[in-house]
């Protein structure tokens, strides 16, 4: 059996709709993390089990490990780690349909290379979420990425939310890209993260920048225009691109559509799949999260 890894943090969301609002009364669930792991857990490929490498507050515990032994073949063992800060939330309030403000409380810290090097050691790839932002500091991810000899994939995207930390999340630049870039082989984000990198040109002139950074391929999600990637040419070569436009327009609850996108395309790629083939099914995926709201129940609906 091949081990997985899933690399992020519980986070217990309140989400604010247009119509949530006019209720006068959020929708609550298990977010974050969450929707990695049970996309991870209802695409993995045959022979591969998934390993949660997560941080939750002792306050939540309890509730997160019945969330986790919903997941067939999600080994919840001590690279669960428990600690005594408070678990993660975040409130989420649209502003439309794919717009919305976040705001971040809790206090669970992120990993330091010396307490995640046990947990890293027998996995054969790893998939590496931001949700809180300081899952690990540049430091440590410039260790993991020395140190760990199978495939890294990330989503990068909660780095370019605000100062990690508390509070309101604002978008910005990501100090020091090209070094967080160097530490993956995969590098997921969205367009406006995109557009913040890799300086002026057209599509291939960024990414050409990007993949100059260090990793090997690069995935950009855009909403309802479906992907786009880039993937290191031949020896010089330019990249190789190319958009993914999604099977049909989707509606419903984007939340975690994202965390779910990616954890699909990381097990298409273990499975061996055709980059786009892969992204075509994490449309698939995607799409059929966002028929349903929150994580609870999101592995049955996904699997079924």
């Amino acid at each position: 059996m091949k081990r997985l890894g899933v690399l992020g943090t519980f986070v217990w969301d309140r989400i604010w709709t247009l119509e949530d609002a006019a209720r006068g009364e959020p929708f609550q669930s298990w977010g974050g993390i969450a929707y990695s792991l049970a996309s991870a857990a209802a695409t993995r490929p045959a022979g591969w089990e998934v390993v949660p490498v997560v941080k939750v507050g002792r306050d939540l515990e309890a509730e997160a490990r019945e969330f986790l032994a919903a997941l067939p073949g999600v080994a919840a063992g001590p690279s669960l780690a428990v600690v005594p800060e408070e678990t993660n939330r975040v409130e989420l309030r649209y502003t439309d349909s794919a717009h919305r403000g976040e705001r971040l409380t809790g206090g669970v810290p992120g990993w330091t290379w010396p307490e995640l090097e046990p947990h890293v050691a027998g996995l054969d790839a790893l998939y590496v979420n931001f949700i809180s932002g300081f899952e690990m500091d540049l430091a440590d991810a410039e260790a993991l990425r020395r140190s760990f000899g199978g495939p890294l994939y990330a989503d990068l995207h909660s780095l370019f939310l605000g100062c990690p930390g508390a509070g309101t999340r604002r978008p910005r630049t990501l100090p020091e890209w090209e070094r967080w870039a160097a530490c993956f082989d995969t590098v997921q984000l969205n367009d406006r993260e995109m557009g913040s990198l890799g300086g002026a040109g057209e599509w291939p002139e960024r990414a050409a920048r990007v993949l100059d950074a260090g990793p090997r391929l690069v995935l950009v999600t855009l909403g309802a225009a479906g992907a786009a990637y880039a993937r290191r040419g031949a020896i010089g070569s330019p990249p190789e691109t190319g958009t993914v436009p999604p099977p049909a327009s989707s509606t419903g609850d984007p939340t975690g559509a994202g965390d779910v996108w990616g954890a699909a395309m990381v097990s298409g790629l273990l499975e061996g799949m055709e980059l786009e083939p892969a992204i075509r099914r994490a449309h698939s995926v995607a799409a059929r999260k966002m028929e349903l709201r929150g994580a609870a129940g999101l592995y049955a609906h996904l699997a079924g």
